[in-house]
């Protein structure tokens, strides 16, 4: 699926065709990047899709940890920011400038040491800065919205601006950040707060996680968006879908609202048991669940069926 090289803008970071994808994912399935562009920073970002031909696709991928990448490969262009994007400085007492490839992790840590309340559930959240700001990630009763001050965004045109609160019309788990458009950077500000009650709180909330979610497994974190009213997990549950298996992905023992890759599982296997488990809620309960996990990709096979389900 390799476009000719001489029709891609050249670059200062790094750009490679038919780059494997799995390894990236937290799934580890899935098929190839068309293109894998790295950019050496900012600039090069802009330089290069300002460039690019306007009819090739462009997605950014985090730590690809709440994504299914299709069996048939992404096409277009795979943008991946690395370390370049992965710092985060203090601006005041309460604020942060956060690359689009920073961890929670690293964020809450910095807020931590700052002396930086209210960043702490970032603790909780596999992914990266970009992911958040798009995703209005969220957990343990916060979500980006509650701490972003403003975004700096590369275009799929290429122009560099930077969007306020209000102008990524937020809400759960989307926002309107445009399509092609890549966060580079993200301001976070949250309440003065002493370090040692952060730690305290960063503790409790890792300590929760590690006793619900299978977090040393092949996974992509919360499958299904939680309806009104409702917890994913308990309707998933309630449907007899603990268990559930399909080829080699199944639906987690330890948290209903987790699919897993035991191991061989295509992303056909992972997406198709996905379906069969929203199937099964919709017959049970009435409520139609939502995919909170993005699925990106062409299918390699384009005749799915759900033949091999079993439990």
């Amino acid at each position: 699926m390799t476009l000719a090289a001489t029709i891609l803008p050249s670059v200062r970071g790094s750009l490679k065709a038919d780059a494997p994808l799995a390894p990236l994912v937290w799934f580890k399935a899935g098929g190839v990047a068309q293109w894998l562009f790295e950019p050496k920073d900012a600039d090069d970002l802009s330089d290069f899709l300002g460039d690019l031909d306007p009819a090739i696709p462009v997605m950014a991928l985090g730590l690809g940890s709440n994504l299914i990448v299709r069996d048939g490969g992404v096409p277009g262009v795979v943008v991946r920011l690395g370390k370049p994007f992965a710092k985060v400085e203090q601006l005041d007492a309460t604020s942060l400038r956060c690359g689009g490839g920073a961890s929670g992790i690293l964020v809450s840590s910095t807020a931590r040491d700052a002396g930086i309340a209210g960043l702490e559930f970032l603790r909780s959240i596999p992914g990266t800065v970009g992911g958040f700001v798009r995703m209005n990630g969220g957990a343990y009763g916060r979500e980006t919205c509650d701490i972003l001050v403003e975004c700096e965004v590369v275009l799929r045109s290429g122009e560099r601006v930077t969007l306020p609160l209000d102008a990524l019309g937020y809400t759960y788990r989307h926002s309107k950040l445009p399509e092609g458009a890549v966060v580079v950077s993200a301001v976070f500000r949250g309440i003065p707060g002493e370090s040692t009650a952060i730690q305290a709180e960063m503790d409790r909330i890792a300590a929760a996680r590690e006793e619900s979610q299978p977090l040393r497994s092949k996974t992509g974190g919360s499958t299904f968006k939680n309806p009104a009213g409702h917890k994913a997990w308990a309707l998933v549950d309630e449907a007899g879908c603990r268990g559930l298996q399909l080829g080699g992905a199944q639906v987690s023992e330890k948290h209903t609202n987790f699919l897993l890759n035991l191991g061989d599982a295509t992303s056909a296997d992972i997406e198709a048991l996905g379906e069969e488990v929203r199937r099964r809620v919709k017959a049970k309960s009435g409520v139609e669940l939502e995919w909170e996990i993005q699925r990106v990709g062409s299918f390699a096979d384009a005749a799915q069926n759900l033949v091999g389900v079993k439990k």
